[in-house]
């Protein structure tokens, strides 16, 4: 699915505040190279609904064994692991005895030490490694876990390595043998080695969104393949909100086109957010915030939700918008499958120039039939323009108002909202008083 970096960012996907990141959110990944094969797994959504069925098999059979994900891997395990090849240790003996091995441990006492110690690591990695594919090798494996798992045990297929594996304690392995797994690995192995360090982080990743899924109580999307687009899903929600507000949403080609609109914090860019998050998840094989979700498979993801305006190059924020918006509509006239997000069109100018300016491309996008928008606006007017459109849906967030307080109830109503509440936020903030004193 094509994604860009501003429709990464608008999502949070990847964000530099974490508590605000959607990775940071997901990652319960148990080593670095662990999160850096999810920063890959969630920076590429799959085109392809074979990619997604399979990733979704490989996360739910990691979660009915994810009581017994073997814990002899830690991130300290790799880290030590890939000290010991850059470190400039001293050659071992190649066919030690005990004799070799008391020289060796007189003659070169720092890097007998760093073989002793880092050597028990590596018997706990080709421990773990082992466990791992015992544990995720039964029953019915999905094609692309079983090609890694495979190749595993190709590299661990070695009758000296599987001599190692089968002492299961640390203290069970002689000094005589730990210098000699240390010259193996150093040797004859390093390459190897490294793979493994990568098929682990693949499955460090799985592990983190098997993971995730359990603790946020995601559900796994039916992604199906359509000639046109649809999304349906009942209680979405964010889940980036502590007590996020769950939402109801039917999309299809006949209803491809949502025109929302409520005041400034009812929860507008939220709801548009929480689509836009579930489905880019779906399409990376991960399970949703939703209880039930059915969406088809899209060929892209577009947003404009947080437009800047560039001082350097001397570009407005108006001029941005339309930049933003001209990219969109060039992208998704060629006929597959989109997913459109804007929130708050034109707010770069005045309220006259932005009515006209609204109207005319939202009239021009509601002929684009093969592809799902959502659009936010505070230009209430704009809606009754278009309401002979049969292809469009009106929908809002209601805002109460009692005694000049306001109350949200985030719940997402049919028809078009009526609220104007900036005069009413500015006098409650308490600007219009500070103004009156001046």
């Amino acid at each position: 699915m094509i994604v860009d970096k501003t429709t990464l960012d608008d999502l949070s996907i990847f964000n530099a505040d974490e508590d605000q990141s959607v990775f940071n959110l997901l990652n319960h990944a148990v080593t670095i190279e662990g999160k850096f094969q999810l920063q890959q797994l969630l920076a590429n959504p799959f085109s392809d609904l074979k990619e997604i069925t399979e990733t979704q098999q490989i996360l739910k059979l990691i979660i009915v064994n994810i009581d017994h994900w073997p814990t002899h891997i830690s991130n300290g395990t790799l880290m030590v692991i890939e000290k010991i090849f850059e470190s400039q240790i001293d050659p071992l003996p190649k066919h030690p005895g005990f004799l070799d091995v008391y020289s060796y441990k007189i003659f070169h006492a720092v890097d007998y030490a760093l073989i002793m110690y880092s050597v028990t690591h590596v018997h706990d990695f080709l421990i773990g490694l082992q466990q791992l594919i015992n544990l995720l090798s039964n029953g019915d494996i999905p094609p692309k876990l079983s090609a890694q798992l495979n190749r595993m045990k190709a590299l661990l297929n070695k009758d000296f390595l599987q001599n190692v594996i089968l002492k299961k304690s640390k203290t069970s392995l002689s000094k005589l043998e730990k210098i000699q797994l240390g010259n193996f690995i150093l040797t004859h192995y390093k390459a190897a080695t490294l793979e493994l360090i990568e098929l682990y982080g693949k499955l460090d990743a799985y592990y983190a969104l098997a993971k995730a899924t359990i603790h946020l109580k995601l559900n796994f999307p039916e992604v199906k393949e359509s000639d046109t687009p649809f999304i349906s899903a009942t209680e979405l929600h964010h889940f980036l909100l502590k007590k996020p507000v769950p939402y109801n949403i039917e999309m299809s080609k006949a209803t491809n086109f949502i025109f929302l609109t409520g005041a400034n914090m009812a929860g507008k860019s939220t709801f548009i957010k929480a689509v836009g998050v579930s489905v880019y998840l779906a399409h990376i094989g991960m399970a949703v915030p939703a209880k039930h979700m059915q969406l088809s498979l899209f060929n892209g993801l577009l947003s404009n939700i947080q437009v800047m305006d560039n001082i350097v190059k001397g570009e407005s924020y108006f001029f941005n918008e339309v930049q933003r918006i001209k990219t969109t509509i060039s992208k998704i006239s060629d006929g597959k499958k989109w997913l459109v997000l804007i929130d708050e069109l034109f707010k770069g100018t005045n309220n006259e120039d932005a009515m006209r300016c609204s109207s005319t491309v939202i009239k021009g996008l509601l002929k684009i039939k093969n592809t799902l928008i959502i659009l936010s606006t505070h230009l209430y007017e704009t809606g009754h323009e278009l309401e002979d459109y049969t292809n469009i849906s009106f929908r809002y967030f209601e805002t109460g108002v009692n005694n000049d307080q306001l109350s949200f109830s985030y719940q997402l109503k049919e028809g078009i909202s009526n609220d104007r509440l900036g005069y009413l936020i500015l006098k409650k903030e308490g600007v219009v008083d500070m103004l009156d004193r001046l």
